[in-house]
């Protein structure tokens, strides 16, 4: 078994290619030991290898000729989940979130400078299901989200300018802030206000409202928010009720964290 050193981490290089054995299974839905060896500059015998040990730890499954992740990591992400903070006491005022506004309830956090959704939800009128889905199976970029906004703003600036210099500033739309000091300044803006938009700068013709979720030590944990139609978003609902609404969910969420948190203590 071979090491080597990336950076100030030392790491296992047949762990780091089993990885990207998964990764790939995932993107292409399933791949044969010839298109995995091709892809990963692999010997055949070295993939085949691969993938029989993640089938022995019944991590893959085999169909005909072609190996396809197994449902091992629908209960391996189920698990993650539910035993998540933010999951575990912000669920149910998601839900709560979703049938007062009638739009989308977004639940996320960051991690590794990316927007990590954790839990939607949709009210009686949301729009977006298939969009809302395939986001939900990924990771996105959070300079240009409400939620990513919250979080980006409670961050450090050595860590927000670390995380746009591994990214950059994706443009999605129009209005997607692209520059680095005008993103700092809404970020501030955001912190004075407490809460962030998403006016149409994800998706022409969508906007979202988000709070920040913190610790009792001001520790960001993630953020909330409801995302809908402009047409619906707007005016004094888009300006003041709706801001107040998230801010009330975000702050029910972490009264409940931090809750649970003194009550370890006792």
């Amino acid at each position: 078994m071979n090491d080597h050193e990336t950076g100030s981490a030392r790491t296992l290089e047949t762990v780091a290619r089993a990885c990207d054995v998964i990764e790939t299974l995932e993107k292409r839905d399933g791949v044969g030991v010839t298109e995995l060896a091709t892809a990963l500059d692999l010997s055949k015998s070295s993939a085949h290898s691969y993938l029989n040990t993640l089938r022995e730890k019944r991590l893959v499954v085999k169909r005909g000729d072609t190996y396809h992740l197994s449902l091992e990591f629908l209960y391996l992400g189920k698990s993650v989940r539910h035993r998540h903070v933010l999951f575990e006491h912000g669920k149910s005022t998601v839900d709560r979130l979703a049938e007062r506004s009638g739009e989308y309830a977004h639940l996320m956090c960051e991690q590794h400078g990316l927007e990590r959704n954790i839990y939607k939800v949709p009210g009686e009128n949301a729009v977006g299901d298939d969009y809302h889905t395939a986001k939900e199976q990924k990771p996105d970029f959070l300079h240009f989200t409400s939620t990513g906004k919250a979080v980006l703003a409670h961050l450090p600036e050595t860590r927000v300018r670390s995380i746009v210099d591994s990214y950059g500033l994706v443009r999605k739309t129009e209005h997607t802030i692209t520059d680095l000091d005008a993103l700092l300044a809404e970020l501030e803006s955001i912190r004075q206000r407490g809460y962030a938009v998403n006016d149409e700068e994800e998706i022409k013709g969508i906007r979202a409202v988000g709070a920040p979720i913190r610790s009792a030590n001001g520790e960001v944990l993630g953020a909330i928010s409801v995302s809908g139609p402009t047409s619906r978003l707007n005016g004094e609902y888009y300006h003041d009720e709706l801001p107040h609404m998230v801010m009330e969910s975000a702050n029910v969420t972490e009264a409940s964290i931090n809750m649970s948190t003194a009550s370890e203590t006792l």
